[in-house]
């Protein structure tokens, strides 16, 4: 309620009077890491850190915004030569350029938005950004006639023709489809997907970020990406997502040692998704925390994404007894996810943070996070 009143009170001071209110969420991964790209499966959901925006049409071809959070402005029109210099602004006329592209009808609308999704965890704020406004023109403009995989899609081409990250579908798609208490299982091929309650008594999930980020001198997902298609094309394969490990070693004395390890991890990620699907719906929650942990291992040994400063956390993770721990995204720093019996919550969280500061010399930050819903308007 606090974002909506800062944000409220900012659109009447800007624009005058009121308009509707929108939201859409960050979300989170338990486990299927760089499974995307090879045709696998993830895991995501969307969670309780949003971004929120009060959105009125105004009558103009004519597009202004005000970010809360940045204290800034930004005005534009809705033709391509019409984009506006600013980062942050470019995600939301991305939006409006790709609906029209479709055939969607965009006006001029005056907004005002703000967010708490923490930036740098690796919880996706600009995809909340995107299904924010996304799902508000579709809303405002198009009567929601745009279906809700094409929201995803306008998102993702925003991010790939005008924001300059060539991302997956992953982010815009847990976004959109979330849904409170589940987690969406997603093949990345073929897009189909389902839903897994995920409301785990006694149980927290919880990110720990390392606040670091190592700068690299090379290309490593690029890199890491080549030798999973090379493993591929040996095995006459479109992807990994239907090779097995037994196609694997049948190949393993023609193949480099690095390109073995990528496709080893990448094998074994899609069927630990799998695995704990299969967990989840059996209540066996102790299977799911050690699948979380072999994906550690495997992104830390196998795949090579890890640092120092995330296996720390992962050990310490472990030495407090906290039921799965495991790097969530791309690795190289950010953050681990935690699936953390309650009665040793408190105290997990108290020593990590020492510990780490020990080491490091900062604390890492902590975020408690609850599987929330997507992309939706704020009725009152």
């Amino acid at each position: 309620m606090e974002l909506k009143n800062k944000i409220s009170e900012a659109f009447a001071s800007h624009f005058g009077g009121e308009g509707t209110f929108y939201t859409s969420a960050g979300r989170i991964n338990l486990i299927g890491e760089h499974t995307d790209y090879n045709g696998g499966f993830v895991f995501p959901g969307a969670i309780d850190k949003v971004i929120m925006a009060e959105i009125r049409p105004n009558g103009t071809e004519k597009v202004n915004l005000y970010s809360v959070d940045l204290n800034d402005s930004a005005s534009f029109g809705l033709n391509e030569a019409d984009a506006p210099s600013q980062q942050w602004a470019r995600y939301i006329f991305g939006v409006c350029r790709e609906t029209i592209k479709r055939g969607g009808s965009v006006k001029g609308f005056d907004a005002v938005f703000a967010g708490n999704v923490p930036l740098g965890a690796g919880l996706s704020s600009s995809a909340a950004l995107e299904s924010c406004f996304a799902f508000a023109i579709n809303d405002l403009f198009n009567d929601n006639t745009i279906d809700k995989f094409e929201l995803a899609k306008i998102g993702q081409s925003t991010e790939h023709n005008y924001c300059g990250v060539n991302c997956g579908i992953m982010d815009q798609f847990a976004s959109v489809f979330g849904k409170k208490d589940c987690l969406i299982r997603l093949d990345c091929r073929s897009l189909e997907y389902e839903y897994f309650p995920f409301k785990i008594d006694g149980y927290k999930l919880v990110l720990v970020d390392s606040v670091v980020k190592h700068e690299l001198v090379d290309s490593p997902y690029n890199k890491r990406r080549e030798s999973c298609e090379r493993v591929a094309k040996r095995l006459g394969l479109e992807t990994l997502r239907d090779a097995d490990m037994e196609m694997l070693d049948a190949v393993k004395a023609d193949i480099s040692a690095e390109d073995n390890m990528r496709a080893r991890f990448v094998i074994g990620e899609k069927e630990r998704v799998l695995g704990v699907c299969d967990s989840l719906n059996r209540g066996d929650i102790a299977t799911v925390g050690r699948l979380m942990y072999e994906t550690h291992e495997g992104l830390s040994k196998d795949y090579e994404v890890s640092c120092e400063e995330l296996d720390f956390l992962n050990d310490v993770a472990k030495e407090c007894g906290v039921t799965g721990s495991r790097i969530m995204g791309g690795g190289f720093g950010g953050c681990t996810i935690n699936l953390v019996p309650n009665e040793i919550h408190d105290k997990f969280i108290e020593t990590v943070t020492a510990k780490f500061n020990e080491r490091y010399g900062h604390e890492p930050k902590i975020y408690d996070v609850v599987i929330s819903d997507g992309a939706r308007r704020l009725d009152d």
